[in-house]
């Protein structure tokens, strides 16, 4: 393909995403692109098959793990000397659960499992993402844009991956995430019967500029007929209050019937510093624990935000079968976990002398962070452990280092309207599930679409928004 003709199917790309909403604001009146890649990436069906089918298990354990208060207490408290935030989040678990029948709330689990192909171990889970698993929308609408560019200049699915006739892996992420939200949320809607809408809240961050793929979200769960409101944990400070039958209800809006977190995983989410406050955020945690204490569809409740954090992700990881089975997994469903889960250990002094002497690329240093700038890798593992307290070794986990095989082909990725050519190009397969009060959203299964979040292996922040990854999707190679 001509240099000219690939700058064609760039500008086209380009406009088709702007068209469809892939964006990031960029001001008040502005937008840009999200960067994506221009062909998608290859997987077997066989491969797509098994993981579809290990995330709706991982989201089964999840759930049963969120639930089970006492062991998170245990899991979570160790780090709470030597990890602020998640000490605070732990206050707030103990208030919401601090006596039998003060949690009404309706857990409604959106999770995302993300899986890197490791070329010894084959998919091994990278981490769960509960609480702000967003990019559902973004990845069915790459998974769209590929199947245009597919039809509309066929040549460049031909040359750039040598493939005529390959079957491009569906993905309804948009219709199974509304799907879900709105099961739960007319679930509530006829418990209390009351006239009006069916209404979501969208709980958002100050001046959020990953604004277009939550409103993708809004605008499917509009069609579904429920009414949508967004607001900041500020905004809703005093605006909350209790109807019959631990009704919640937004003043000047009326009941609510899902509340869903996109913000809540910093402490940033909760500071307001015109509120007279003993300690830092501790009016706008109690709004958080406030809503659990109504009935109404809460993702991601403060349990659901424990259990898939790293420290638990750790402790799962360590489990036998016996232990895994103990959350109401069977033998073969623990059998099958325990492959994927991957190597984690404590940071203790026993491993910081493993990793001392291992090769530089053989481990990952991870916080409890959420989002991009939480993993440290190669020599700053060992500044890093230097000048930690060991009062702060729990807040920190040890996983052994995925090495995905790059893609085949070297493919063409856009990043602000412009070209490069990448030769190395690795990926990360989100798996989205839904499951509501512990069982599938659907009759079927809790599968609800997935993301694929590409980059260079040489770059260790794959976050679209806020590291070096581009939008993708799949495409079988069988």
């Amino acid at each position: 393909m001509s240099s000219l003709d690939i700058q064609k199917v760039r500008d086209d790309a380009i406009e088709w995403a702007l068209t469809h909403g892939v964006a990031f604001k960029e001001s008040l009146y502005s937008a840009v692109h999200t960067p994506f890649t221009l062909t998608p990436t290859p997987i077997s069906r066989g491969d797509y098959q098994h993981l579809k089918g290990v995330a709706q298990t991982l989201s089964k354990l999840i759930y049963a793990v969120s639930e089970d208060h006492g062991f998170l207490y245990d899991a979570i408290h160790p780090i709470a000397a030597g990890d602020p935030f998640f000490s605070a989040l732990l206050s707030m678990h103990q208030h919401i659960h601090s006596s039998p029948g003060s949690a009404p709330r309706l857990p409604l689990l959106i999770m995302r499992s993300d899986f890197m192909d490791d070329r010894r171990n084959g998919h091994q889970l990278v981490e769960f993402n509960g609480i702000a698993a967003g990019m559902g929308p973004f990845g069915q609408r790459i998974h769209e844009l590929h199947r245009y560019l597919r039809r509309q200049w066929p040549a460049i699915s031909i040359q750039e991956s040598h493939q005529t006739v390959a079957e491009l892996v569906c993905n309804h992420a948009i219709e199974g995430l509304s799907a879900g939200i709105a099961e739960a949320t007319f679930k509530i809607k006829r418990e209390f019967g009351d006239p009006g809408p069916a209404r979501f809240l969208m709980i958002v961050q100050e001046h959020e500029n990953n604004v277009f793929d939550q409103h993708l979200l809004e605008l499917a769960l509009q069609q579904r007929g429920i009414e949508t409101q967004r607001r900041t944990f500020r905004e809703l400070h005093n605006q909350l209050s209790t109807g019959a039958n631990d009704r919640l209800i937004l003043n000047g809006i009326g009941p609510l019937d899902t509340v869903y977190l996109r913000a809540g995983y910093q402490y940033s989410d909760y500071e307001a510093a015109d509120l007279n406050e003993q300690r830092c955020c501790q009016a706008l945690m109690a709004t958080r624990v406030l809503i659990e204490r109504h009935r109404v569809a809460v993702n991601a409740t403060v349990a659901q935000q424990l259990a898939t954090s790293k420290r638990v992700q750790m402790l799962l990881s360590c489990l036998e079968e016996d232990g895994l089975v103990a959350f109401g997994l069977t033998p073969q469903e623990a059998d099958t976990v325990r492959h994927r889960l991957g190597e984690m250990h404590p940071v203790t002094p026993d491993s910081i002398q493993v990793v001392k002497a291992a090769p530089s690329d053989s481990w990952v240093l991870k916080n409890q962070g959420e989002g991009g700038g939480h993993c440290l890798f190669g020599a700053d593992i060992q500044v890093k452990l230097a000048t930690l307290d060991p009062l702060q070794y729990q807040a920190w986990s040890l996983m052994r280092r995925l090495h995905p095989v790059p893609r085949a082909m070297p493919a063409w990725v856009v990043r602000k309207g412009e070209l490069h050519r990448v030769t190395d190009l690795i990926s990360e397969l989100g798996m989205f599930t839904v499951q509501i009060d512990g069982n599938p959203a659907s009759a079927e299964q809790s599968f609800a679409g997935y993301l694929i979040r590409s980059k260079s292996a040489e770059s260790t922040e794959g976050g679209v928004h806020s590291g070096q990854g581009v939008l993708d999707s799949l495409v079988f190679s069988d």
